[in-house]
């Protein structure tokens, strides 16, 4: 085959070649440039073509050949889809540790029973053998003070902190008395 019957099959044959890959599921991008490469490497081996007629047929396949040896070369890589998932480590459980870890031992038994546990007063007072008024007290109290050790200058933050704690442990714990006591 000479060059111009090269340069003609060329120019007749290139889209046809650029289609033929896109129907073998390359981009356009990507036909075009295999494509390019496909009658690129054909021309340095245009003595190997037995039948001129068959230089569209003999090019598709250098092209479908050139794309396969790329895809064996190119790692596998698959996109994951982006999750959104809910952060593992529960925030709020840290802080309440944390605030509670400063409390009274009979304040932390008020406290985690009623705003965590989600009992009642006469419950925690039966629990605990203690009379009603004593826990009510004792809850007050219980508040106060960590509401007095939140309040320093020191602990700005840990105030707010403390409310977005209080308000995330009502909707997670979903505690009708505790979304009360938020409110």
């Amino acid at each position: 085959m000479t060059t111009e019957e090269y340069g003609k099959a060329y120019q007749r044959g290139f889209n046809l070649t650029v289609r033929f890959l896109v129907s073998r599921g390359l981009s356009y991008d990507a036909a075009l440039d295999t494509a390019q490469a496909a009658w690129a490497k054909g021309w340095e081996r245009r003595e190997q073509l037995r039948d001129p007629n068959l230089v569209l047929t003999w090019t598709n396949s250098i092209a479908l050949n050139i794309h396969r040896t790329f895809l064996r070369r190119e790692p596998q890589t698959q996109t994951l889809p982006e999750l959104q998932a809910p952060p593992r480590m529960n925030v709020a459980a840290i802080d309440v540790k944390r605030i509670l870890s400063d409390c009274k031992p009979n304040d932390r038994v008020v406290l985690e029973g009623h705003y965590i546990e989600g009992y009642k007063v006469q419950e925690i007072a039966r629990q605990n053998g203690w009379s009603e008024t004593a826990v009510r007290i004792r809850l007050l109290r219980a508040r106060r003070s960590v509401e007095r050790r939140l309040s320093r200058p020191k602990h700005a933050r840990l105030r707010s902190l403390a409310e977005k704690t209080k308000r995330a442990l009502a909707s997670a714990l979903e505690v009708p008395a505790l979304k009360q006591k938020v409110a």
